[in-house]
């Protein structure tokens, strides 16, 4: 299991985490969901470490989190421009010799012999999924994973989420959009103002489809009655 237990982070006397606390199952994919603000990018780097932690612990199977126990997708992807798509997958696999490139890139269809530097958006996003699948870390944060894919690859992460799940990795994965969420995660923890406030169950997830839906058409509402008054 991995727990998460009273995460506080601060840029200065701003404090973006106020005691998050989470708990992850091996073999299920955890949905983490907010507005912009809300801490889940600073959230993943800090388990990542490359955020100090203020205060809490994150505990990984019996023991303290390391980085070494998590692969980490970014939600914006940056390469050295002047290295082929190849090379970084092979930079990524050094310690995965199984990881068979021809195979997965199968999936993907990627000119890995091209430079980064000429890959589109969509097309960095899915060498950076595939970089961190060559890692073969226990713990796979995905931050927006979808950004800029297309429909057919969209479908294809989703399946490799679910192919994941069967290998028994932990999975954490961020979205806007609560539909990418509920399509193929096992539970879902809504972030708010630095805390998790809920986590939903998958039989649940219409509830808070609808209750979620139903504050924001009120604070758009509010929005929109105070614009006509002006």
């Amino acid at each position: 299991m991995l727990e998460i237990n009273n995460i506080k982070v601060s840029y200065g006397e701003h404090e973006v985490l106020k005691g998050a606390s989470l708990k992850v199952l091996k073999g299920t994919a955890h949905g983490i969901l907010g507005m912009n603000g809300a801490g889940k990018t600073t959230f993943f780097e800090t388990l990542y470490g490359q955020l100090s932690k203020l205060e809490g612990s994150c505990i990984f199977n019996d023991a303290p989190l390391t980085r070494n126990d998590i692969a980490y997708l970014e939600s914006e992807s940056y390469f050295y421009p002047y290295i082929t798509g190849k090379e970084y997958l092979l930079l990524c696999a050094n310690k995965n010799p199984d990881f068979n490139i021809t195979e997965w890139n199968g999936l993907f269809k990627l000119p890995l012999q091209q430079l980064t530097e000429t890959y589109s958006t969509g097309m960095k996003q899915k060498l950076a999924l595939m970089g961190t699948l060559a890692t073969n870390r226990p713990i796979i944060i995905m931050d927006e994973p979808f950004n800029g894919v297309d429909l057919e690859s969209s479908e294809i992460i989703y399946q490799i989420i679910d192919f994941l799940k069967t290998q028994e990795k932990f999975l954490l994965i961020s979205s806007h959009i609560m539909e990418t969420l509920t399509h193929t995660c096992d539970q879902i923890s809504h972030l708010h103002d630095g805390q998790f406030i809920k986590t939903y169950q998958k039989e649940a997830f219409p509830q808070m489809q609808q209750l979620l839906r139903k504050q924001l058409q009120s604070n758009i509402q509010g929005a929109l009655n105070r614009i006509q008054n002006l």
